[in-house]
């Protein structure tokens, strides 16, 4: 079975490698998107899948696509292939049916959510968010309206409230593998089966670099679940007499007793757990931080250089 594999972020890395080993699987191109500026230097840079696609094949002749569109000259390069089945795990594209009609068995989508809920871009960090008590798995047919095709595999997945958007995605990336490869099988076997989505459908949209900055005035437990699903990226920030402060780890702290003071105010530290800081709704203890030029450090080694945090207020 001739396969084309797009995807982009790490979460799609182990499903890429995977899929090189597979029997009766035969990849003939990866798709994904085009190198973009990384780093300090702004260095063009390719995506993650793009280094493991040229890690994987460097002794093969493999296509490697970056097309900034889904155009005829993408079309017609792929023909030339004979593909025969469309695998897509976080590419970030809608294909449209031009697209589609060049894999006679169509087309299969990894998705990292329970479907119908949170179709879209951000799964993992919709899930965290709204910290959701479970999650899930989704492998489903490729359809023109996004994330909305009929299911060939589902599975809840509990999550305890402490993951990061780091962690959960490298726990998905591992954990589709294994059901990747079943209705794989089932597929170049002609006994695939699927059932259509049920329940309530969401959505979720892409996240904006300045939706970090942390708004002290909701719950401790919403900011907490804020900086989980901004891990790694686009991170929580605040400001702290006008510098720019990463806050990278953090907890609701529940031996707090009841205050007054305004959102945000350092109300001083538990030797055990943390520094203190006052939110909307119950207090936040937070062991991480890191202003932008300096490194990140633990609160304790945090405090020993800026001491004058104790007392003032996070804006």
């Amino acid at each position: 079975m001739r396969v084309v594999f797009a995807g982009s972020p790490a979460i799609a890395v182990p499903a890429l490698e995977a899929v090189c080993v597979m029997p009766d699987v035969e990849l003939v191109a990866v798709l994904t998107n085009p190198d973009s500026p990384k780093g300090r230097h702004d260095a063009s840079e390719p995506t993650d899948v793009g280094v493991a696609a040229g890690r994987l094949v460097a002794q093969e002749t493999l296509p490697i696509l970056k097309p900034r569109k889904l155009d005829a000259a993408l079309r017609e390069a792929l023909a030339a292939l004979k593909p025969e089945l469309l695998i897509s795990f976080a590419y970030g594209h809608i294909f449209g049916p031009k697209f589609l009609a060049l894999f006679p068995l169509g087309g299969i989508n990894i998705h990292p959510s329970l479907l119908p809920r949170y179709r879209g871009a951000t799964p993992i960090q919709a899930a965290l968010l709204h910290r959701d008590h479970e999650t899930g798995l989704s492998i489903q047919r490729l359809a023109r309206e996004m994330d909305s095709g009929d299911l060939l595999y589902q599975e809840r997945i509990p999550l305890s409230n402490r993951e990061t958007t780091k962690s959960l995605s490298a726990f998905m990336a591992t954990k589709a593998i294994a059901p990747l490869s079943t209705v794989l099988s089932a597929i170049a076997q002609g006994r695939v089966e699927s059932y259509p989505q049920t329940g309530s459908v969401s959505y979720c949209a892409p996240i904006a670099k300045e939706e970090g900055r942390i708004d002290w005035t909701q719950s401790a437990e919403a900011i907490d679940a804020q900086i989980r699903a901004f891990t790694p990226w686009p991170l929580s920030w605040t400001l702290h007499e006008k510098q720019y402060l990463l806050v990278l780890e953090a907890a609701p702290y529940t031996e707090a007793p009841h205050t007054e003071a305004p959102a945000g105010t350092i109300l001083g530290i538990d030797k055990r757990a943390g520094i203190l800081v006052q939110t909307g709704d119950g207090v936040l203890c937070v062991t991480r931080l890191q202003y932008r030029t300096r490194k990140a450090l633990e609160w304790r080694a945090f405090l020993n250089g800026a001491r004058d945090v104790l007392n003032a207020r996070f804006v």
